[in-house]
C-alpha cells in the first residue's frame, strides 16, 4: 500500500473499529447494520495485525505518530490476552469468553492466532520476556495437537487438561488453521517434523482442505492458488523444493486466499 492508502485503512480502524477503552479493537463490523459495530469482543490476531502493520509502517515512513499507535496496541495485547495456564502462556482469542472462568472447558485458544513472525515486532514495542514464552509455548502446543486420524490440530483447543478440540465448535481443520503452516514458515521455524505432518495432514490428493478431525474425511476442497501456497512455502521449507510459477501469478479473487497467496 502507498502511505495514502495506509493512512485511509488507519483512519477507519481508528475511527470505527478502535473503540474500546482497552486499547483493542472490535472484531465485527457490518456495513448492513445499525450500529454497524455487531460484536465488541475484540480478535486478538487482527489486534495484533493492526500493530504489526503499524510498526511496519512506522518504520518504513519514519512515522512515529504509527509506531506509538502500536506500542498502545501491544501493550494491550501484553495486558489483555497475554495469560498463563499450568505453567504455558497462552494466547486468548479475544478478552471475553474464552478463560477458564468463562467456560467449563477453558482455557481455549486458537492455534492460527500466533503470528510467529509479528511476536518479536511486539516485544520490540512492548517489552517483555512473555512474549518470547508465548512464541515457544505456542510451538510446543501446536506438537502436541495431534487429533483424529490426520494428526492435525482444532480450530479451537481446549487446554483445560491434555489438549483437545474445544466444546461447541465443530471439530474440524478449517480456514483459521491453513494459515498455521504458513505462519510458522513466515515466523522462521522450520522444524520439518511438524511442517510435514501438517502439510500432510489437511491436504487430500495434495491440494488443501477442510478436514473433519473426527473422521479424517476431507469436507471442501481448497483449490485456489491462495490455498495451494501454503503447501508450495512448506514444500519449498522442508526439502527446498522450488515454488512452482503459478504460485507468482496473483490474480486477486476471493479475499481470504488472496492474503493468504500474498503472504507466500
Amino acid at each position: 500500500a502507498s502511505p495514502a492508502d495506509f493512512e485511509q485503512i488507519w483512519y477507519f480502524t481508528r475511527t470505527e473499529l478502535l473503540l474500546r477503552d482497552d486499547g483493542l479493537a472490535v472484531w465485527k463490523w457490518d456495513p448492513n447494520v445499525k450500529p454497524h459495530v455487531a460484536d465488541t469482543n475484540n480478535a486478538t490476531d487482527g489486534d495484533m495485525l493492526i500493530a504489526y502493520a503499524l510498526a511496519l509502517a512506522g518504520t518504513a515512513w519514519k512515522r512515529e505518530d504509527y509506531i506509538l499507535a502500536a506500542s498502545r496496541m501491544a501493550q494491550a495485547l501484553l495486558a489483555e490476552t497475554v495469560g498463563s495456564s499450568q505453567g504455558r502462556t497462552l494466547l486468548m482469542p479475544g478478552t471475553e469468553g474464552f478463560t477458564g472462568s468463562d467456560r467449563e472447558d477453558g482455557p481455549v485458544v486458537n492455534p492460527s492466532y500466533w503470528i510467529y513472525e509479528a511476536i518479536p515486532v511486539m516485544a520490540a514495542l512492548a517489552p517483555s520476556d512473555a512474549w518470547q514464552k508465548l512464541s515457544d509455548d505456542g510451538v510446543e502446543l501446536l506438537k502436541t495437537m495431534q487429533f483424529g486420524p490426520r494428526k492435525l490440530p482444532a480450530e479451537w483447543v481446549s487446554l483445560h487438561d491434555k489438549p483437545r478440540p474445544a466444546e461447541g465448535f465443530d471439530a474440524e481443520f478449517s480456514y483459521n488453521a491453513i494459515r498455521i503452516p504458513l505462519y510458522l514458515a513466515r515466523g522462521g521455524i522450520t522444524d520439518k517434523a511438524l511442517l510435514t505432518r501438517l502439510q500432510k495432514g489437511m491436504s487430500q490428493d495434495g491440494v488443501p482442505a477442510t478436514i473433519d478431525l473426527t473422521t479424517g474425511r476431507p469436507k471442501t476442497v481448497l483449490s485456489d492458488p491462495g490455498y495451494q501456497i501454503v503447501n508450495d512455502v512448506v514444500a519449498c521449507v522442508v526439502d527446498g523444493t522450488k515454488l512452482p510459477s503459478s504460485a507468482l501469478q496473483f490474480a486477486p479473487a476471493l479475499y481470504y486466499p488472496s492474503t493468504l497467496q500474498l503472504l507466500g
